[in-house]
């Protein structure tokens, strides 16, 4: 699958009495809410950066946008064309913390802490070193 640069998607914002429901016609899974519409906007953003990064790492097919003008709405809701940049995103994707859970000697344990020892970052440089990084990836 060639992974693109950018993505356009419409989203439908269904303006209800308790909140905006947002929806993508073209991507079923990517839905979300919220109680404006500068939050929609937010949401609306976020939820397709999370969809299209989650089916360019599964191989899922990302299908072709369907055009503002050919998606009909009925009297509550609002179409609105959604842009992101993979690049950033799937960066911003890579890069985040995750928890790991590991168990080391008491003894080790009390003397790395003696010495104000960051874990994290001793464990990412060991990792590092033992797979033979040179570079961030």
């Amino acid at each position: 699958m060639n992974k693109k640069e950018s993505y356009e998607f419409v989203a439908v914002f269904d303006y209800e009495s308790d909140g905006i429901n947002i929806r993508f016609p073209d991507l079923k899974e990517a839905i979300s809410c919220a109680s404006t519409t500068e939050e929609a906007m937010r949401n609306a953003k976020e939820v397709l950066e999370l969809v299209l990064y989650n089916r360019e790492e599964e191989g899922i097919q990302i299908p072709e946008s369907t055009s503002l003008e050919n998606i009909k709405c009925l009297k509550n809701e609002r179409t609105v064309s959604i842009s992101v940049w993979m690049p950033l995103v799937r960066n911003e994707m890579e890069e985040q913390a995750v928890k790991k859970t590991l168990t080391i000697p008491q003894w080790l344990n009390k003397l790395a802490e003696a010495q104000n020892v960051n874990f994290s970052k001793v464990l990412q440089s060991a990792l590092k070193e033992y797979l033979k990084i040179k570079r961030v990836l």
